[in-house]
């Protein structure tokens, strides 16, 4: 047996939760492998609109396993509000949720270095999310850090006391105001829940699963353009998104790789800073951010929004090996007579279909190719053999431009509202 990946690929947000919950009955478990609380997946399924932050998206349904990867980053006080809404909602957690013991600790000092970075940084901040994700990475890389495992030990607190010290000295610097009293007892209290729930050695646990024969699906968390390595440095976020990122953040060997979906909107958008080649400055723009809702589930923040970029795409595609594609949001493109499409840059005087190391405005310019728009409620559809014309060309010119197979179209949040044009199986 191999493991299934599936991820987004672009600047996040492309709808990864959804999927996740459409394809998590054929697996037995599903494993988030990376990221934090700044990630947010949404659902939407009975009329009722869920957003998760921490928790794999397969949780909802009755059989699957979910179990949160060594390559996560958890936050006690937000983990704790997810675990609450759905212990609410009559969601059996405990006995459908594993915690890595090796998946690191994002203290109440993480999440105020993280504001005191940034606003250090003024109008060069990267457009942190501020829930602290980069300064845990920073302790896990720089061997600082706590662990999940630690707090069953007695010595936890003197652990996180000591930590807390360190923070505190690099706070002193940045002259940041704070009061740590304040956030603490929240802390303390999601660590006593953390203590009730299951851990499990991850690597262990996802490998004795594939020789038994069970069926894995590791969902990753924000973009591959956020990649550490790949994502348009610095603005990115602090973990690997891409495949790869599977394999360290739940220990399992390349070769136990199986099939990879990709993920992505019909158009682009962005959260915070950073280059962005087909972003629209104008009404178009506006009419796609409004049409698609687009703000942060975690944020809030209005979506920068664009045209699809078919070079960025191939480039996610390529560095993850994508055997199958989901194109998320078609709905939200009904509305216009012509849409866009970027096939190429000019780079330096120099026409290329590929993503230089550097994509600034001034550096890369996009070249657009122009398709008829197809004008048509697509939310009520529920086969794909009725999607009209302009859609289905729409496809078949980004599977010529990338080479890989659109398997799946969402039109609208609901789990219901996805078409199959290929029925994917585990």
């Amino acid at each position: 047996m191999k493991v299934d990946v599936l991820l987004g690929l672009q600047w996040g947000d492309e709808g990864k939760g959804k999927i996740v919950d459409v394809l998590t009955p054929g697996y037995d478990i599903i494993a988030r492998f990376q990221g934090g609380p700044n990630a947010g997946h949404t659902l939407e399924f009975n009329g009722i609109k869920h957003v998760l932050n921490t928790i794999p998206s397969g949780i909802f349904h009755p059989t699957a396993i979910n179990i949160i990867g060594n390559g996560v980053v958890i936050d006690p006080v937000t983990f704790k509000k997810e675990i609450d809404a759905l212990v609410k909602m009559g969601v059996d957690v405990k006995s459908k949720l594993r915690i890595a013991t090796r998946a690191h600790l994002i203290l109440p000092t993480h999440r105020l270095l993280d504001a005191a970075s940034e606003a250090h940084k003024g109008k060069e901040k990267i457009g942190s999310t501020l829930k602290g994700i980069g300064p845990t990475y920073m302790d896990k890389t720089g061997r600082n850090g706590l662990r999940i495992g630690e707090i069953k030990n007695p010595n936890f607190k003197a652990k996180y006391d000591h930590l807390v010290a360190k923070h505190k000295e690099i706070l002193s610097a940045y002259n940041f105001e704070y009061n740590l009293s304040e956030l603490e007892p929240a802390f303390f209290e999601g660590i006593a829940l953390l203590n009730t729930l299951e851990t499990i050695n991850c690597e262990q646990y996802i490998n004795t699963a594939l020789i038994e024969g069970r069926k894995i699906l590791a969902e990753g968390a924000q973009g591959s353009l956020l990649d550490i390595d790949f994502g348009s440095y610095p603005f990115v976020t602090s973990s690997s998104t891409i495949c790869a990122g599977a394999c360290t953040g739940l220990g399992l060997a390349p070769g136990r790789i199986g099939k990879v979906f990709g993920i992505f909107k019909a158009y682009c958008t962005r959260v915070g800073s950073g280059p962005f080649p087909t972003e629209l400055h104008d009404d178009t723009g506006e009419r796609i951010r409004k049409s698609g809702n687009e703000f942060g589930s975690v944020t809030k923040r209005p979506r920068r929004t664009g045209w699809l970029d078919i070079p960025a795409l191939k480039f996610a595609i390529m560095i993850n090996g994508v055997t199958e594609l989901i194109m998320m949001k078609a709905d939200v493109l009904s509305e216009f007579d012509q849409i866009m499409v970027c096939t190429h840059y000019m780079h330096k005087g120099e026409k290329i279909d590929y993503l230089p190391y550097d994509i600034s405005p001034e550096f890369v310019t996009p070249i657009y190719s122009e398709l008829k728009g197809w004008k048509k409620d697509l939310t009520g559809l529920h086969r794909a053999e009725d999607m009209p014309e302009e859609l289905c060309h729409y496809i078949r010119f980004i599977e010529d431009k990338t080479g890989v197979p659109i398997r799946i179209v969402s039109v609208g949040p609901d789990r219901k509202q996805t078409l199959l044009r290929d029925k994917v199986t585990a």
